[in-house]
C-alpha cells in the first residue's frame, strides 16, 4: 500500500478502509483517462458493484474525482487535478463517437466564459466530440 494514497483520502477526509483504498489506488495507478463504474468493476472483480459505486460517490463527493457527462449514456470519472485552493480544475475531455472511450486532456485548461452579472458557476464541463486516433487508424485499414 502507498502511504501517498492513504494520505490523499486522509487529507480528504475519507475514512480509510481497505476496499476504499484498493479503489482508489486503481483508479491512481492504471486509468489514465476517464473511466466508468464498469471499467472498475472488470478491474476489480472481487468487489461489488455497489461499494465501487458508493466509493466514486465518496470519491467525488470529496473532490478526488469529478465526473463527465460525455454525452454516451454512461456515467465516467476523472482524477481532478487542483490548483492552490484546492478546488478541482477543469479540463477538457475528447470522446470518440466510435468507441466511445473519453479522453482527459489534463493541460487544456477550459476557456473562461463571460457569464451575465450575477451567475455563480459551479461547474464547467468541455466535451470535444470526434474519432480518436486509434479508430482512425482502424478505419484507414480496412
Amino acid at each position: 500500500m502507498s502511504k501517498n494514497d492513504e494520505q490523499v483520502l486522509e487529507r480528504a477526509g475519507i475514512r480509510l478502509t481497505a476496499n476504499r483504498l484498493l479503489i482508489w489506488q486503481q483508479i491512481r495507478h492504471n486509468f489514465g483517462d476517464a473511466f466508468s463504474l464498469a471499467d472498475l468493476e472488470a478491474a476489480l472483480p472481487t468487489l461489488d458493484r455497489s461499494t465501487i459505486f458508493r466509493t466514486l460517490t465518496l470519491l467525488a463527493d470529496a473532490h478526488l474525482l469529478h465526473d463527465i457527462d460525455d454525452g454516451t449514456g454512461t456515467q465516467k470519472y476523472c482524477v481532478c487535478e487542483h490548483d492552490d485552493t484546492r478546488h478541482c480544475m477543469g479540463h477538457v475531455h475528447l470522446t470518440c463517437l466510435v468507441c466511445h472511450r473519453t479522453y482527459c486532456l489534463p493541460n487544456v485548461v477550459i476557456p473562461p466564459v463571460p457569464l451575465p452579472e450575477g451567475f455563480a458557476p459551479q461547474e464547467t464541463e468541455y466535451v470535444v466530440k470526434g474519432i480518436c486516433h486509434h479508430c482512425n487508424l482502424k478505419a484507414r485499414r480496412e
